[in-house]
């Protein structure tokens, strides 16, 4: 194994295991994957920029790393194909018919080589859902048809290959294509009727957008000597900057790109999941503050104007709309359980030392004459009990076992306690925050968790 590639393989499995990334269905390490999809394409190249790639595939859509990570430690070639990999579309464009449109779009633009590693992945994926998955691996198996139709660059031998895994699929499955791609509504979620909640959530999710949060972007012509920018940025104690052409911004630079030539040589492109328009909701900007250190905001000229990154997200207007969500979500929560246990038969489901606990401060409420339920008393961990002690719930919200549930109640709990007592959020809490605002959004559009 090469160095670059073994750096490659240790730096994902690092990136994974931190925020204990396992297969859905056999709850194996995420690893096992990513050497699955490494194996197949080092049995047809050894170009070894594509194996670290196979194995670095899912960093950025996946765990904390950004694109900025990946190339000071892997260089251009490598990102660009983990660029290429890498799903472009954020859950405010539209429903998933749309989205994977835009995935698939993106993805015919892909290099050779970066198509052959999609297929390694398209092919260790389709097996894996099949086999565990029925009911959702009839929705994946015709997206992926959709798929194979622009990969066509990509290694003959793989693409022959993961012809014939669809075709097996699509047999086990029943299915003849063509067939319609399905719409937004996950088939793993029950058909409900809006709860009032709901209407809450999309509003409240709305309520603050990029142009709230965004810093002005300060930007130079693409004419001026790097080292005299350099100096400027220095000065203005800036790591971003904006590059102009003929009048507009066409792209940014990093204070550690300026060395020697011109700011335009040195100027990246803006990629097509890092700009938000300024009324673009919060749950965007954060979606894109996942892959990519910097999100750029553009005016209503389309000109960019502003820049968000992390530490834009302990601003307190975002601080403010983050515990309204977890508050919201709360709320969803004991909505659900008033369903599905009427006339308080949740209480079997609590250890008596925890009803008691609640017993005792619905008792002074009612001292004091507040307003409330017993139900409303509950710690938010006894209510996520209650609620996923029926496995219907518990795949209804997307989660693989109960252990997993318990954990991301836990990590909710943990980012309300920080909010609440004014703590370093992005620290400590940035995967939650990413996966709880995505989740959301999906639910606010009537979808379930993304696959």
């Amino acid at each position: 194994m090469s160095d670059l590639v073994d750096r490659a393989r240790h730096f994902a499995t690092e990136a994974h295991t931190r925020i204990n990334h396992r297969r859905k269905y056999t709850q194996q390490p995420y690893t096992v994957h990513l050497k699955s999809v490494a194996t197949m394409v080092g049995e047809i190249t050894d170009d070894e920029e594509m194996i670290a790639a196979a194995w670095l595939h899912d960093t950025v859509e996946d765990t904390e790393v950004t694109f900025q990570d990946l190339e000071l430690e892997f260089g251009p070639a490598v990102t660009q194909l983990v660029s290429e990999l890498t799903d472009v579309s954020k859950v405010s464009d539209g429903n998933r018919a749309v989205r994977k449109a835009l995935d698939r779009a993106h993805l015919a633009e892909a290099s050779p080589r970066g198509q052959t590693i999609k297929l390694a992945d398209l092919i260790d994926n389709c097996r894996d859902i099949t086999k565990h998955d029925e009911k959702f691996a009839r929705t994946y198996a015709v997206e992926k048809a959709a798929l194979l139709e622009v990969l066509t660059r990509g290694d003959k031998r793989l693409l022959e290959r993961a012809h014939r895994t669809l075709q097996k699929a699509l047999d086990q499955l029943g299915i003849t294509l063509p067939t319609a791609v399905p719409d937004s509504v996950d088939p793993d979620i029950p058909d409900r009727s809006p709860a009032p909640q709901e209407h809450l959530q999309r509003v409240f999710m709305r309520a603050f957008t990029a142009g709230d949060v965004a810093e002005p972007v300060r930007s130079f012509d693409a004419a001026r000597s790097s080292d005299a920018i350099r100096e400027h940025m220095v000065e203005l104690d800036l790591l971003v900057a904006g590059v102009r052409r003929e009048g507009a911004v066409a792209g940014y630079v990093l204070l550690y790109d300026l060395v020697g030539g011109t700011c335009g040589d040195a100027m990246r492109e803006f990629r097509a999941d890092q700009t938000v328009g300024r009324g673009a909701s919060l749950s965007s900007v954060i979606e894109g503050l996942t892959r990519h250190e910097h999100v750029f905001v553009t005016l209503l000229d389309g000109d960019v104007g502003g820049v968000i990154t992390k530490s834009d997200i302990q601003k307190p207007v975002v601080r403010m709309w983050l515990f309204g969500m977890i508050t919201i979500t709360e709320m969803n929560v004991v909505n659900r359980i008033r369903d599905l246990f009427p006339d308080d038969a949740w209480r079997e489901h609590l250890t008596p030392a925890r009803l008691a606990r609640a017993e005792d401060l619905y008792e002074e409420r009612q001292r004091r004459d507040q307003r409330g339920t017993l139900l409303e008393c509950l710690q938010f961990s006894d209510k996520a009990e209650i609620l996923l002690s029926l496995d219907s719930e518990v795949a209804a919200y997307g989660f693989a076992s109960r252990k997993e549930a318990k954990r991301v109640v836990k990590q909710l709990e943990s980012l309300r306690n920080n909010l609440a007592h004014a703590q370093d959020i992005v620290t400590h809490d940035w995967p939650q925050i990413a996966q709880m605002t995505r989740n959301l959004e999906l639910r606010a559009n009537r979808e379930g968790p993304v696959r």
